[in-house]
């Protein structure tokens, strides 16, 4: 009887922990992303505040200058920043075969060059919302503590809802003291837009497992053989702005020594996305003579498409424009909030029990 006393005991320290252990990265969660709101503007405007226009020839005079280092020199991707406008990345292998990340200006001035792997101060907090900075298996915990995340805000709506009849009995004493009312108050204005939020961000981790099986799964394309020198990125992204009216460039992959097409994004008026971030439309581009081999606009894709794409507007707000944004960092705040309450209430409870 002791040692059945002895392992209950154990496995209650055990869950305890686990729960403090989730709570503290539900929490961290929260304060990263509150952190992360506007981060892609800040972070440009710390690097330079200059704003420089759209040049895609200045942007392929770069291309050419990295890429004419010789060696193992290659362009791999050029993206947005998401921040000022006109600004991207430039992943690159460089001569000596070393990867690294540039920032460039619209017109194709490098303002930031650093090894891959090596990022601002921002980029290192960014990484530990994604991952909590600890690659694959990051990735994982915070999946894994998201649909924990998830449970507890239906089971908590859920079992207020029951233990009240109403939702405003939940604002009513209990006994449970003042900060067990402020707990309830607080967690009934936040648990359908967190669960929102939250729901978003766990779908984003299993995006590839899900993408095929509901119907929407990535677009490809022929392989076709590299020939003569080619059209350049220049001729390429203009092609792929005609091809979606109205369109803005945002990025995409450079051609291989397999295939010469260019895989860009582009985004249209009316996209989920907010106008100077990320795009949802892909046009392919034959880069050798840069003619295009199909696009896909975002507003025209099945409905299955349409619903990969908005998780990540959704979990960032930007897909209601910035209230939204603002709306995001509150559910931020609510969830910080929320946390703290929390771990005060089950330290109160474990004093009550002991004493």
């Amino acid at each position: 009887m002791q040692a059945e006393g002895r392992k209950g005991a154990v496995g209650v320290r055990v869950l305890h922990a686990l729960g403090v252990g989730a709570a503290l990265i539900w929490l961290l969660i929260a304060v990263t992303g509150i952190i992360l709101a506007y981060h892609f503007e800040i972070n440009d405007r710390i690097i330079s505040p200059v704003e420089t226009r759209k040049d895609f020839a200045g942007i392929e005079r770069r291309i050419d200058a990295i890429e004419g280092a010789g060696g193992q020199a290659k362009v791999n991707w050029i993206w947005t920043t998401a921040g000022m406008k006109d600004r991207f990345f430039l992943n690159y292998t460089a001569a000596d075969g070393a990867l690294r990340n540039a920032r460039i200006a619209g017109d194709g001035t490098v303002l930031l060059d650093m090894a891959d792997g090596k990022r601002t101060a921002l980029e290192w907090v960014r990484e530990v919302h994604l991952s909590l900075a600890a690659g694959k298996t990051g990735e994982w915990i915070l999946a894994i503590s998201g649909i924990a995340l998830l449970t507890s805000l239906v089971t908590g709506g859920i079992g207020l809802w029951r233990r009240s009849g109403r939702w405003q009995s939940a604002l009513k004493p209990d006994g449970s003291g003042r900060l067990g009312m402020w707990s309830r108050r607080i967690g009934l204005v936040g648990v359908l837009p967190a669960f929102v939020v939250v729901a978003a961000a766990v779908i984003i981790h299993f995006e590839h497992s899900i993408e095929g099986p509901i119907g929407a799964p990535p677009i490809t394309t022929p392989a076709i053989p590299p020939a003569g020198e080619g059209a350049g990125l220049a001729a390429a992204a203009r092609a792929a702005e005609a091809a979606v009216p109205g369109s803005r460039f945002v990025g995409g992959t450079m051609p291989t020594a397999t295939d010469a097409s260019f895989r860009l994004w582009v985004n249209q008026p009316g996209e989920y996305f907010r106008p100077d971030g990320y795009g949802g439309s892909l046009v392919v581009v034959n880069g050798n003579d840069a003619s295009v081999r199909g696009a896909w606009p975002l507003q025209q894709a099945s409905a299955a498409y349409k619903f990969m794409a908005l998780p990540y507007p959704v979990h960032t707000g930007e897909i209601a424009g910035p209230l939204g944004r603002v709306l995001v960092v509150l559910v931020g705040l609510w969830l910080a909030t929320m946390v703290v309450l929390g771990l005060l209430l089950r330290r109160r409870a474990a004093r009550a029990a002991a004493g």
